[in-house]
Formats: C-alpha cells, sequence, structure tokens
C-alpha cells in the first residue's frame, strides 16, 4: 500500500442519497474537479468504496 492517496471528485453527488454526500463531504470533496490527498488507511478505502462512480483515485508514492 502507498502512504497517500490523491481522490478526485469526476461527477457531481447532487440527486445522491444523503449518504453519499455526506461521504464525499468527509472525503473533502464537493464540486467537481475538486482534488483532495488523504492517507491510504482502511476506514477512507471503506469511503471510497462507497463512491466509486463520482470519484478517480490516484495513488501517491513518498520518496525517502
Amino acid at each position: 500500500m502507498s502512504d497517500t492517496i490523491i481522490v478526485k471528485q469526476i461527477k457531481s453527488g447532487d440527486h445522491t442519497k444523503p449518504k453519499t454526500r455526506g461521504t464525499l463531504r468527509a472525503l473533502g470533496l464537493g464540486r467537481i474537479g475538486q482534488t483532495n490527498t488523504l492517507p491510504d488507511r482502511p476506514e477512507i478505502r471503506g469511503m471510497l468504496a462507497r463512491v466509486p462512480h463520482l470519484v478517480e483515485v490516484t495513488e501517491s508514492h513518498k520518496e525517502n
């Protein structure tokens, strides 16, 4: 697993269930094109599994 992941919102969260919109907010997203860098932890991966149709995930490796 990598150290961090970059999450980009690619589709709108409008017209989705409130729980889905809350997950986007918890990921630090809210608008199409917005990105956020998050730690690669099981909790974050679980949130991403809930909204895979709305986000794009890129793994980022830290250099030592």
